[in-house]
Protein backbone atom coordinates (compact mmCIF):
# COMPACT_ATOMS: atom_id res chain seq x y z
CA UNK A 1 0.00 0.00 0.00
CA UNK A 2 1.26 3.50 -0.86
CA UNK A 3 2.53 5.37 2.24
CA UNK A 4 0.45 8.51 1.59
CA UNK A 5 -2.64 6.46 0.92
CA UNK A 6 -2.09 4.56 4.17
CA UNK A 7 -1.95 7.75 6.22
CA UNK A 8 -5.10 9.05 4.58
CA UNK A 9 -6.86 5.78 5.37
CA UNK A 10 -5.97 6.05 9.06
CA UNK A 11 -7.29 9.63 9.13
CA UNK A 12 -10.76 8.22 8.27
CA UNK A 13 -11.48 11.07 5.87
CA UNK A 14 -15.23 10.35 5.38
CA UNK A 15 -15.78 11.05 9.08
CA UNK A 16 -14.08 14.45 8.86
CA UNK A 17 -17.18 15.98 7.23
CA UNK A 18 -18.57 16.64 10.71
CA UNK A 19 -15.76 19.12 11.44
CA UNK A 20 -16.48 21.75 8.74
CA UNK A 21 -20.18 21.46 9.63
CA UNK A 22 -19.37 22.47 13.23
CA UNK A 23 -16.95 25.23 12.22
CA UNK A 24 -19.51 26.56 9.74
CA UNK A 25 -22.10 26.78 12.53
CA UNK A 26 -19.84 29.04 14.59
CA UNK A 27 -19.32 31.39 11.67
CA UNK A 28 -23.00 31.34 10.78
CA UNK A 29 -24.03 32.49 14.26
CA UNK A 30 -21.38 35.23 14.27
CA UNK A 31 -22.64 36.39 10.87
CA UNK A 32 -26.27 36.31 12.09
CA UNK A 33 -25.28 38.42 15.09
CA UNK A 34 -23.70 40.99 12.78
CA UNK A 35 -20.17 40.46 14.09
CA UNK A 36 -17.22 41.19 11.81
CA UNK A 37 -14.62 38.49 11.37
CA UNK A 38 -11.83 37.56 9.00
CA UNK A 39 -12.55 34.86 6.43
CA UNK A 40 -8.83 34.07 6.47
CA UNK A 41 -9.13 33.32 10.18
CA UNK A 42 -12.16 31.18 9.42
CA UNK A 43 -10.02 29.10 7.05
CA UNK A 44 -7.26 28.84 9.68
CA UNK A 45 -9.83 27.73 12.26
CA UNK A 46 -11.04 25.05 9.87
CA UNK A 47 -7.50 23.75 9.35
CA UNK A 48 -6.96 23.61 13.11
CA UNK A 49 -10.28 21.86 13.73
CA UNK A 50 -9.56 19.30 11.01
CA UNK A 51 -6.11 18.70 12.49
CA UNK A 52 -7.73 18.05 15.89
CA UNK A 53 -10.24 15.59 14.42
CA UNK A 54 -7.49 13.87 12.44
CA UNK A 55 -5.31 13.64 15.55
CA UNK A 56 -8.10 11.89 17.47
CA UNK A 57 -8.60 9.41 14.63
CA UNK A 58 -4.87 8.73 14.30
CA UNK A 59 -4.13 8.13 17.97
CA UNK A 60 -7.26 6.00 18.29
CA UNK A 61 -6.14 3.94 15.31
CA UNK A 62 -2.62 3.56 16.69
CA UNK A 63 -3.60 2.73 20.26
CA UNK A 64 -6.38 0.32 19.26
CA UNK A 65 -3.82 -1.57 17.19
CA UNK A 66 -1.26 -1.56 20.00
CA UNK A 67 -3.84 -2.92 22.47
CA UNK A 68 -4.90 -5.66 20.05
CA UNK A 69 -8.46 -4.35 19.83
CA UNK A 70 -8.33 -3.90 16.05
CA UNK A 71 -7.72 -7.62 15.69
CA UNK A 72 -10.96 -8.40 17.55
CA UNK A 73 -13.47 -5.91 16.18
CA UNK A 74 -15.66 -6.47 13.17
CA UNK A 75 -15.46 -3.57 10.76
CA UNK A 76 -18.62 -1.76 9.72
CA UNK A 77 -18.87 1.42 7.64
CA UNK A 78 -19.23 3.34 10.92
CA UNK A 79 -17.28 1.43 13.56
CA UNK A 80 -14.41 -0.97 14.12
CA UNK A 81 -11.55 1.21 12.86
CA UNK A 82 -10.20 1.57 9.34
CA UNK A 83 -8.59 -1.87 9.24
CA UNK A 84 -5.31 -0.38 8.04
CA UNK A 85 -2.90 -1.54 10.73
CA UNK A 86 -4.11 -5.13 11.19
CA UNK A 87 -3.43 -5.61 7.48
CA UNK A 88 -0.26 -3.46 7.44
CA UNK A 89 1.33 -3.55 10.93
CA UNK A 90 4.60 -2.11 9.60
CA UNK A 91 2.79 1.21 9.00
CA UNK A 92 2.08 1.83 12.69
CA UNK A 93 5.04 4.19 13.02
CA UNK A 94 3.78 6.23 10.07
CA UNK A 95 0.41 6.66 11.77
CA UNK A 96 2.12 7.78 14.99
CA UNK A 97 4.26 10.32 13.10
CA UNK A 98 1.17 11.68 11.36
CA UNK A 99 -0.45 12.11 14.78
CA UNK A 100 2.56 14.13 16.00
CA UNK A 101 2.39 16.35 12.91
CA UNK A 102 -1.32 16.94 13.54
CA UNK A 103 -0.61 17.96 17.13
CA UNK A 104 2.08 20.39 15.99
CA UNK A 105 -0.40 21.99 13.58
CA UNK A 106 -2.98 22.32 16.39
CA UNK A 107 -0.52 23.93 18.78
CA UNK A 108 0.82 26.26 16.08
CA UNK A 109 -2.65 27.51 15.20
CA UNK A 110 -3.46 27.87 18.90
CA UNK A 111 -0.40 30.06 19.37
CA UNK A 112 -1.51 32.20 16.41
CA UNK A 113 -4.94 32.87 17.91
CA UNK A 114 -3.38 33.50 21.32
CA UNK A 115 -1.31 36.23 19.67
CA UNK A 116 -4.40 37.66 17.92
CA UNK A 117 -7.01 37.53 20.71
CA UNK A 118 -5.22 36.80 23.98
CA UNK A 119 -5.20 34.23 26.77
CA UNK A 120 -8.93 33.37 26.77
CA UNK A 121 -8.38 30.70 24.14
CA UNK A 122 -5.88 28.83 26.34
CA UNK A 123 -8.32 26.93 28.63
CA UNK A 124 -10.33 25.56 25.69
CA UNK A 125 -7.15 24.74 23.80
CA UNK A 126 -5.61 22.85 26.70
CA UNK A 127 -8.84 20.94 27.35
CA UNK A 128 -8.94 20.00 23.68
CA UNK A 129 -5.40 18.62 23.78
CA UNK A 130 -6.22 16.63 26.94
CA UNK A 131 -9.31 15.08 25.31
CA UNK A 132 -7.32 14.13 22.20
CA UNK A 133 -4.47 12.49 24.11
CA UNK A 134 -6.54 10.73 26.78
CA UNK A 135 -9.66 9.64 24.88
CA UNK A 136 -8.65 6.13 23.81
CA UNK A 137 -6.64 4.97 26.83
CA UNK A 138 -8.32 6.78 29.70
CA UNK A 139 -11.68 8.39 28.86
CA UNK A 140 -12.92 5.09 27.39
CA UNK A 141 -12.51 3.53 30.84
CA UNK A 142 -15.08 5.90 32.38
CA UNK A 143 -18.68 5.33 31.28
CA UNK A 144 -19.88 8.89 31.96
CA UNK A 145 -16.80 10.67 30.62
CA UNK A 146 -16.86 8.54 27.50
CA UNK A 147 -20.54 9.31 27.02
CA UNK A 148 -20.11 13.10 27.02
CA UNK A 149 -16.55 13.54 25.73
CA UNK A 150 -17.46 13.43 22.00
CA UNK A 151 -20.14 16.11 22.37
CA UNK A 152 -17.85 18.17 24.59
CA UNK A 153 -15.12 17.98 21.94
CA UNK A 154 -17.26 18.91 18.95
CA UNK A 155 -19.76 21.16 20.73
CA UNK A 156 -18.19 22.94 23.68
CA UNK A 157 -14.64 22.93 22.32
CA UNK A 158 -14.89 23.03 18.54
CA UNK A 159 -17.98 25.18 18.00
CA UNK A 160 -17.35 27.60 20.88
CA UNK A 161 -13.60 27.65 20.21
CA UNK A 162 -14.18 28.43 16.53
CA UNK A 163 -16.57 31.24 17.48
CA UNK A 164 -13.96 32.80 19.77
CA UNK A 165 -11.21 32.49 17.17
CA UNK A 166 -13.45 34.34 14.70
CA UNK A 167 -14.83 37.05 16.98
CA UNK A 168 -12.41 37.31 19.89
CA UNK A 169 -15.25 36.88 22.38
CA UNK A 170 -17.62 34.38 23.92
CA UNK A 171 -21.39 34.74 24.11
CA UNK A 172 -24.12 32.95 26.02
CA UNK A 173 -25.93 32.42 22.70
CA UNK A 174 -22.91 30.52 21.36
CA UNK A 175 -22.64 28.39 24.49
CA UNK A 176 -26.35 27.60 24.26
CA UNK A 177 -26.15 26.70 20.58
CA UNK A 178 -23.13 24.46 21.20
CA UNK A 179 -25.34 22.09 23.20
CA UNK A 180 -27.13 21.01 20.02
CA UNK A 181 -23.99 19.37 18.54
CA UNK A 182 -23.09 18.30 22.10
CA UNK A 183 -26.23 16.16 22.37
CA UNK A 184 -26.08 14.87 18.80
CA UNK A 185 -22.37 13.96 18.71
CA UNK A 186 -22.67 12.15 22.04
CA UNK A 187 -25.27 10.00 20.31
CA UNK A 188 -23.05 9.53 17.27
CA UNK A 189 -20.32 7.83 19.28
CA UNK A 190 -22.73 6.12 21.66
CA UNK A 191 -24.52 4.21 18.90
CA UNK A 192 -21.27 3.37 17.11
CA UNK A 193 -20.11 1.60 20.28
CA UNK A 194 -22.91 -0.98 20.11
CA UNK A 195 -21.25 -3.27 17.52
CA UNK A 196 -17.95 -3.27 19.46
CA UNK A 197 -19.22 -4.02 22.97
CA UNK A 198 -17.80 -7.55 23.28
CA UNK A 199 -14.47 -6.65 21.67
CA UNK A 200 -14.11 -3.52 23.82
CA UNK A 201 -14.59 -5.56 26.99
CA UNK A 202 -11.46 -7.58 26.19
CA UNK A 203 -9.24 -4.47 26.43
CA UNK A 204 -10.90 -3.25 29.63
CA UNK A 205 -12.91 -0.44 28.12
CA UNK A 206 -15.84 0.62 30.24
CA UNK A 207 -17.93 2.91 28.05
CA UNK A 208 -21.64 3.48 28.66
CA UNK A 209 -23.08 0.44 26.81
CA UNK A 210 -20.63 -1.85 28.64
CA UNK A 211 -21.19 -0.32 32.07
CA UNK A 212 -24.96 0.18 31.96
CA UNK A 213 -26.15 -2.05 29.10
CA UNK A 214 -28.12 -1.59 25.89
CA UNK A 215 -31.43 -0.63 27.51
CA UNK A 216 -29.90 2.24 29.51
CA UNK A 217 -27.92 3.32 26.46
CA UNK A 218 -31.11 3.45 24.40
CA UNK A 219 -32.66 5.69 27.04
CA UNK A 220 -29.60 7.96 27.07
CA UNK A 221 -29.74 8.21 23.27
CA UNK A 222 -33.42 9.17 23.33
CA UNK A 223 -32.82 11.78 26.05
CA UNK A 224 -30.00 13.37 24.06
CA UNK A 225 -31.95 13.35 20.79
CA UNK A 226 -35.08 14.91 22.32
CA UNK A 227 -33.01 17.42 24.32
CA UNK A 228 -31.41 18.72 21.12
CA UNK A 229 -34.85 19.23 19.56
CA UNK A 230 -36.29 20.93 22.65
CA UNK A 231 -33.26 23.22 22.88
CA UNK A 232 -33.64 24.22 19.24
CA UNK A 233 -37.31 25.12 19.74
CA UNK A 234 -36.48 27.03 22.94
CA UNK A 235 -33.74 29.06 21.22
CA UNK A 236 -36.18 30.01 18.49
CA UNK A 237 -38.85 30.92 21.05
CA UNK A 238 -36.51 33.28 22.95
CA UNK A 239 -35.17 34.86 19.77
CA UNK A 240 -31.63 33.46 19.73
CA UNK A 241 -32.34 31.72 16.43
CA UNK A 242 -34.67 32.76 13.60
CA UNK A 243 -37.97 30.97 13.04
CA UNK A 244 -36.53 29.53 9.84
CA UNK A 245 -34.19 27.41 11.98
CA UNK A 246 -37.15 25.12 12.64
CA UNK A 247 -36.06 23.50 9.37
CA UNK A 248 -33.27 21.85 11.37
CA UNK A 249 -35.91 19.63 12.95
CA UNK A 250 -36.07 17.77 9.63
CA UNK A 251 -32.55 16.28 9.80
CA UNK A 252 -32.93 15.92 13.57
CA UNK A 253 -35.87 13.61 12.91
CA UNK A 254 -33.41 11.10 11.42
CA UNK A 255 -32.51 10.21 15.00
CA UNK A 256 -35.92 8.53 15.32
CA UNK A 257 -34.91 6.13 12.55
CA UNK A 258 -31.85 5.21 14.61
CA UNK A 259 -34.01 4.84 17.72
CA UNK A 260 -36.25 2.39 15.85
CA UNK A 261 -33.18 0.36 14.93
CA UNK A 262 -31.83 0.43 18.48
CA UNK A 263 -35.10 -0.84 19.92
CA UNK A 264 -35.37 -3.50 17.23
CA UNK A 265 -31.79 -4.79 17.04
CA UNK A 266 -29.95 -3.63 20.16
CA UNK A 267 -26.30 -4.70 20.02
CA UNK A 268 -26.85 -6.21 16.57
CA UNK A 269 -27.68 -2.84 15.01
CA UNK A 270 -24.68 -3.07 12.66
CA UNK A 271 -26.48 -5.85 10.78
CA UNK A 272 -28.63 -3.08 9.27
CA UNK A 273 -26.22 -0.17 8.66
CA UNK A 274 -29.05 2.15 7.58
CA UNK A 275 -29.77 2.83 11.26
CA UNK A 276 -26.16 3.87 11.89
CA UNK A 277 -26.19 5.89 8.68
CA UNK A 278 -29.28 7.82 9.80
CA UNK A 279 -27.46 8.83 12.97
CA UNK A 280 -24.44 10.05 10.99
CA UNK A 281 -26.67 12.02 8.59
CA UNK A 282 -28.47 13.62 11.54
CA UNK A 283 -25.15 14.84 12.95
CA UNK A 284 -23.89 16.30 9.68
CA UNK A 285 -27.08 17.73 8.23
CA UNK A 286 -28.39 19.39 11.40
CA UNK A 287 -25.54 21.93 11.79
CA UNK A 288 -25.49 22.45 8.01
CA UNK A 289 -29.21 23.27 7.87
CA UNK A 290 -28.90 25.45 10.98
CA UNK A 291 -26.02 27.34 9.41
CA UNK A 292 -27.93 27.82 6.17
CA UNK A 293 -30.94 29.27 8.00
CA UNK A 294 -28.69 31.66 9.93
CA UNK A 295 -27.02 32.91 6.75
CA UNK A 296 -30.34 33.37 4.96
CA UNK A 297 -31.95 35.09 7.95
Amino acid sequence: MDKKASIITSMRVPFLVLTPACVLLAGALANYQGLDFSYVNWLIVLVGALAAHIAVNLINEYQDFESGLDLKTKQTPFSGGSGLLPENPHLANNVWKAFIVSMIVIVGIGVYFFAVFGWQIIPLGLLGLVVIVTYTKFINKSAILCLVAPGFGFGSLMVVGSYFCLTGQFSHQMWMLSFIPFFLVNNLLLLNQYPDIEADKTVERNHFPIRFGIKASNIAFIIFAVSAQILLIYMIKVGVLPTMSLLALIPMALSFISIAGMLKLGGDIATEPKFLAANVACNILTPLVLSLTLFIA
